[in-house]
């Protein structure tokens, strides 16, 4: 195969953007680290197949630095990748976080680093407009900065506490929390917290198992006396004032109220009282930063290219007598 037929598989502008457009969708889709290093390793190939092919590359610097540019991006999102995390957590009020995640989804070559990051949840504040839209969320954190100074702040959903290098934001999710403690009737007690279904969006659901120690599960259903948010009014997210909580293990059921308990075989079960929880996730990307500068580099580049492409053109068709079919003299 000549250097001519290998530059119409590859190289070319049609082939640089259907990689581009395979390497958009591999990076939707997230499967195995594979897929997303062949489509890479084919892009950097077509890119370095350009350069090397096309005098135009060579004489163009800026289209040169843009090409070179492309490749980096290629390059750094395969690094970001295979470097990333993507993970989900959620905290009661007054919690810590200790690195520990309900899902997480990491490259292959990813380096876990949350059991040395820590922060506190505090609670959180959200408006809502009527017909129950929700506003930005005020979710406050405290955290001690590089040098133990204790530091407090307010994040949101798109507004991440930083960690070296880890962004956590909230979610949507967010719900009650009641407090329970189960006193047995020899031994150290137990207290947890049971996150209930996300509320609003599960307000008619406000139940779940917790486990006690000795395998019997207790089912708390939070019962609740007023309207907290009226779809046809503005309302503030808040704990109910007036409610109960509805305990079953086995036989046995109860309404309790904060500090009640529910008598059992082998110990009782305390209510201590009710927080929040609030939903969060967590990213990393290293690449992040060199993939925006790289972006940056690659526009600013294929500017310049078109500028110096087009301006002397524009320029000189500006300078030139205007012809108006007649004959000077």
């Amino acid at each position: 195969m000549t250097l001519r037929k290998l530059s119409t598989h590859f190289g070319s502008t049609r082939s640089t953007l259907a990689l581009l457009g395979l390497m958009a969708a591999v990076v939707l889709v997230r499967p195995a680290w594979w897929p997303l290093a062949l489509v890479i390793s084919l892009l950097s190939l077509n890119l370095l197949v350009a350069v090397v092919l096309h005098p135009a590359f060579r004489r163009q610097l800026p289209l040169l630095v843009a090409h070179l540019a492309l490749l980096a991006l290629a390059v750094l999102v395969a690094v970001g990748r295979l470097t990333a995390l993507d993970g989900r957590f959620e905290l009661t009020q007054g919690e810590p976080f200790d690195g520990s995640l309900l899902d997480r989804e990491a490259g292959a070559l990813h380096v876990d680093r949350l059991q040395r990051l820590s922060f506190r949840h505090e609670g959180f504040e959200i408006d809502y407009a009527p017909g129950r839209q929700r506003g930005a969320t005020r979710n406050t954190v405290a955290w001690q900065d590089e040098q133990g100074r204790p530091q407090r702040g307010v994040i949101g959903d798109h507004r991440p506490l930083v960690l070296d290098g880890h962004r956590f934001y909230t979610s949507s999710n967010k719900g009650f929390a009641p407090l329970l403690r189960w006193e047995p009737a020899a031994g150290e007690p137990l207290r947890g917290a049971v996150h209930l279904p996300s509320y609003p969006m599960h307000e008619l659901r406000q139940s779940r198992a917790w486990a006690l120690p000795d395998g019997r599960e207790a089912w708390v259903m939070l019962q609740i006396d007023e309207t907290l948010i009226a779809p046809d009014a503005a309302a503030q997210f808040r704990l109910p004032r007036q409610y109960r909580l509805v305990v079953r293990v086995g036989e046995a059921r109860a309404e309790l109220l904060p500090g009640q308990a529910l008598a059992l075989p082998g110990g009782r079960l305390v209510f201590e009282e009710m927080r929040t929880w609030m939903g969060y996730r967590v990213a990393y990307d290293p690449a992040l930063p060199w993939l925006l500068a790289a972006s940056l580099l690659a526009a600013l580049a294929l500017a310049a290219h078109y500028l110096q492409r087009f301006w002397p053109h524009t320029r000189a068709a500006a300078a030139a007598p205007l012809r108006t079919g007649l004959a000077d003299g």
